[in-house]
């Protein structure tokens, strides 16, 4: 189903891409990098600037995939795909688009986290494994259909994600890799952009589940809309 915009969203989004306008003005390097993003990666940008109200995110946000990651997403959001968020709160923010689109499930990591964290580890890192093997059980009947990975906050489950694929466990369809902070966050940042997989990232520290939860929110308004 279409999603029509709020009056105030429209006008900040014009106001959004002024603003980069205006930058490329002025830098030649940023405005050919602008040049060259499809317009699904426009509608990220826009949109994660306009959750962030950072303008300056166009220097860090990373878009990695040979086939488009976007247009990835899309397509698995089309087909059906959950979406597994790392936090409840980015869930929370991804569910009312889901609904309003393509319905498509929004769970969150924790809720198959033990009620502790293992020695030397977190409670999300360990919640990836048995998450992942119970979203991708059903794959050979829907191969187009991997989950939609969104990771705002636990860099931890970002790598040992990130393990599993390596050592063979299905890809996700996207991976939205934006966790926020100071530890492990660069590290794990790096070995998204190495892994090949389908993938919007931010580099540096800055992340959080709002702004996984703005890409992924383009991505389902586009699914919307088609």
């Amino acid at each position: 189903m279409a999603v029509l915009d709020h009056p105030i969203f429209t006008a900040s989004i014009a106001l959004i891409r002024q603003e980069l306008a205006a930058r490329g003005a002025s830098d030649p390097a940023l405005a050919a990098r602008l040049q060259c993003l499809s317009p699904l990666e426009r509608d990220v940008l826009e949109r994660c600037i306009h959750s962030s109200g950072d303008p300056s995110l166009v220097d860090v946000l990373c878009f990695g995939s040979a086939l488009g990651a976007c247009e990835q997403g899309l397509a698995a959001l089309e087909a059906g795909a959950p979406i597994l968020c790392d936090t409840a709160m980015a869930a929370a923010a991804v569910a009312p688009m889901a609904r309003r689109t393509r319905g498509n499930r929004v769970l969150c990591l924790l809720d198959w986290a033990p009620a502790t964290a293992p020695p030397g580890s977190t409670r999300s890192a360990a919640a990836v494994e048995p998450a992942w093997s119970a979203l991708t059980a059903a794959l050979t009947d829907r191969p187009g259909a991997a989950p939609v990975v969104l990771i705002g906050s636990a860099p931890t489950a970002l790598e040992r994600l990130l393990d599993l694929v390596a050592a063979g466990a299905p890809a996700p369809s996207l991976l939205i890799g934006m966790p926020v902070g100071f530890v492990g966050v660069a590290e794990s940042k790096r070995h998204l952009a190495a892994s090949g997989l389908a993938q919007i990232r931010l580099e540096g520290s800055r992340g959080g589940a709002g702004l996984v939860a703005a890409a992924c929110n383009a991505l389902l308004r586009a699914a919307g809309d088609s």
